[in-house]
């Protein structure tokens, strides 16, 4: 089986070492420099969940509740599927949907179905095999031989969930490294319209819009990205880094000082400050030209 290194974890996953460290120290994951994939898709179902608004110490709460209701079950974010209510984590098993701290059964219900009050049959070959479709993605997708397979295994897992909104982002972020931009926003647009909470989802549109020159409308969709996620450190460099091309300095200052709080000692950090301080030493000049100035 093939393993990662942490490296290759942080950019597969698009996620920053702070990150990966805090999911460690809250017991979500284990310390470690080498991945399976099984690793993998831990990883990536933490991240997820985060990203729509779950915190750690809830998911960790979830996880332990899940072992004490479920006897047997050793793993239950790959033995089960996850999704997120509010600000609690739901588990499928068997065909039912769990809510494992308040050790309830959650029915669940199509748009359709709110109106008329019947209960939603959820057909779980559909599920498991758009599920089976995304792992499949996942793995293909690292291999640049295999991301033509990739993008099919995940467009087959939208064809039977059309609102799995993980495929979605990642079928996005294929199709935006081939800077197939119409199509990577689509996706991430079905990745919104799937789920408004997913702040992934919002960054990745802001990097399509930005890169196609919707500078207004990339700082609107990084601004709802940080107001789901205020910690989304690559959410404020992005924003920064948008405004100084809109010569907005001040307000890329306001993000690039909320990055180095979130990210102290990378690169991108070291950038970061380089472009407070000239922005603050531009500042500076302004206002010693207006006291210094010419007099009518």
């Amino acid at each position: 089986m093939n393993r990662y290194q942490r490296s290759d974890v942080l950019r597969i996953l698009r996620i920053s070492a702070r990150q990966l460290t805090s999911w460690e120290k809250a017991g979500l994951v284990s310390e470690t420099e080498s991945y399976s994939f099984f690793d993998l898709l831990q990883l990536k179902k933490v991240r997820d969940l985060v990203a729509k608004k779950v915190r750690p110490a809830v998911i960790r709460q979830s996880l332990q509740a899940m072992l004490k209701q479920v006897s047997g079950m050793e793993n239950p974010l790959l033995e089960a599927g996850t999704y997120s209510s509010g600000s609690r984590v739901v588990f499928r098993h068997k065909g039912r949907a769990m809510e494992p701290i308040a050790g309830q059964f959650v029915m669940e219900f199509s748009s359709h179905e709110l109106l008329t009050a019947k209960p939603k049959i959820h057909s779980m070959s559909k599920a498991e095999s758009a599920a089976d479709y995304f792992s499949r993605g996942i793995v293909m997708e690292e291999d640049p031989a295999t991301q033509t397979e990739a993008i099919a295994a995940y467009t087959e897992a939208v064809e039977l969930e059309p609102t799995h909104a993980p495929a979605h982002i990642n079928l996005g972020t294929l199709y935006y490294n081939r800077r197939e931009y119409a199509a990577a926003e689509k996706h991430y647009r079905l990745a919104i319209a799937a789920d408004s909470r997913y702040a992934l989802a919002y960054f990745d549109l802001g990097n399509v819009l930005d890169e196609t020159g919707r500078l207004s409308d990339a700082v609107k969709a990084y601004q709802q990205a940080i107001v789901l996620a205020p910690t989304y450190a690559d959410a404020h460099y992005n924003l920064a880094l948008a405004y100084e091309k809109m010569k907005l300095a001040r307000s890329a200052l306001r993000h690039w000082q909320a990055y180095v709080k979130l990210d102290t000692i990378g690169p991108w950090a070291v950038h970061a400050r380089s472009q407070m301080q000239k922005i603050l030493e531009l500042e500076k000049l302004k206002v010693v030209f207006r006291r210094n100035g010419p007099r009518r």
